[in-house]
């Protein structure tokens, strides 16, 4: 057998989103890999005080910090709003703690928020009898990243919820590198009326049924003249100073360096940065229309994580049609739903080199997006405050089209 270490890598690339839940697009993650988990705790309440900002940083803070530590080597990893996961080697193992513990103790001491690490081995997932497979998405031809099925991803959270598989955060004033995490552009408004942020997980994993929910979810979505990608086609507007600089200062300053120090020094740089794109001018290599094409193309508002996990700009009719077609397909017990709606997205960015078109912007509802509707998601009563829809089963009429 070949080392599995190259395993995401030899991967094949897929670019059509409808596909994501065809079988055949998985593969198995190696026995010997292990799943790496990360998750905001009481991120409900960070949203309460207006910091749901701070907790996609955190989220993104560990794909950051685990890739950088792997010196830009291709792993599987998802952003899931307020934490994230990815797979890596066994050979990483040390690696990936190393990364996951600092992450949580800078998450601590920054953000002033508690990050739960833990490292699952992908051989204890298959011991329930689930699995973990793979895929390779690409938005763009700049960036591509993971999918996951087979229900051992969300096996992995649970157990980490648990308590169990955890990774203990470095002590005080420990760093991660954080190289390319940034947090700049402005707030995107909803050009159709609603943000809405949606969960869809499969009741029973590898169901038919499930697949068939999806494919026609996304099939209807496709012709829809009501709805977008949360990206206006322009890329985000830009503004001085920037939403995220004291994020980014926190992220990037080094060991020993004072916050206000390099909070300056990012106002000087920032401002050269407005200036040049706002003004599209061309700059020491770096071509501002054609990153902002690129911030659109290689922006991630849709995935799949053992569940579907999407980000929408739609009119309130369409969200409520959605509403009504996810609610039958949950009364009929093929999948359980969780929808957010809100008037705005945010984007939080990581940037190897603005000279390069492999940065990936994750996307997610300002005002709570994935966090709050992976609550309704878990308890249906909430629902109501969502969308002021009932949510009780059964109660919703059959929607078997968005038109």
């Amino acid at each position: 057998m070949r080392d599995s270490a190259d395993f995401y890598a030899r991967l094949p690339i897929f670019d059509g989103f409808a596909s994501i839940v065809d079988p055949s697009r998985y593969q198995p993650v190696p026995d010997d890999w292990l799943i790496g988990l990360a998750d905001v705790i009481g991120s409900t309440e960070a949203i309460e005080i207006g910091s749901y900002k701070a907790v996609n940083t955190a989220g993104a803070a560990v794909i950051a910090a685990v890739t950088n530590a792997l010196q830009g080597r291709q792993i599987p990893f998802v952003f899931g709003g307020d934490g994230a996961n990815f797979a890596v080697s066994a050979q990483d193992e040390d690696v990936a703690r190393a990364a996951l513990a600092t992450t949580a103790a800078w998450v601590r001491d920054e953000l002033e928020l508690e990050l739960r690490v833990a490292l699952v081995p992908v051989s204890v997932v298959r011991e329930q009898g689930l699995d973990l497979r793979v895929a390779r998405f690409a938005p763009s031809g700049n960036v591509s990243y993971a999918m996951f099925a087979g229900g051992g991803l969300a096996w992995a959270e649970r157990a980490m919820k648990s308590g169990r598989f955890g990774v203990v955060p470095a002590p005080p004033h420990s760093r991660p590198d954080l190289r390319g995490l940034s947090c700049r552009w402005q707030e995107m408004p909803a050009t159709h009326g609603v943000i809405l942020s949606l969960l869809l997980s499969p009741v029973n994993n590898d169901d038919p049924a499930y697949r068939r929910v999806v494919e026609a979810l996304l099939a209807d979505l496709e012709q829809s003249s009501e709805v977008a990608r949360p990206v206006p086609a322009g890329g985000p507007r830009v503004g001085w100073p920037p939403a995220g600089l004291d994020l980014e200062a926190r992220a990037s300053r080094e060991a020993g360096q004072r916050l206000w120090a390099r909070r300056i020094r990012l106002l000087f740089d920032t401002l050269i940065a407005f200036i040049v794109i706002r003004l599209g001018i061309r700059f020491a290599g770096f071509d501002p229309a054609k990153y902002r094409r690129e911030v659109v193309e290689n922006s991630d508002f849709r995935k799949f994580d053992d569940g579907l996990r999407m980000t929408l700009d739609c009119t309130p009719a369409l969200a409520d049609r959605i509403e009504r077609r996810l609610a039958q397909a949950e009364a009929d017990n093929i999948a359980r739903f969780g929808l957010h709606r809100q008037s705005t997205a945010i984007m939080t960015c990581i940037v190897p080199s603005v000279s390069e078109s492999n940065h990936l912007h994750f996307v997610d509802g300002a005002a709570g997006g994935y966090a709050l509707a992976a609550r309704r998601l878990k308890r249906p009563d909430e629902r109501a405050d969502a969308s002021g829809a009932p949510s009780e089963k059964g109660a919703a009429p059959r929607a078997d089209a968005l038109g």
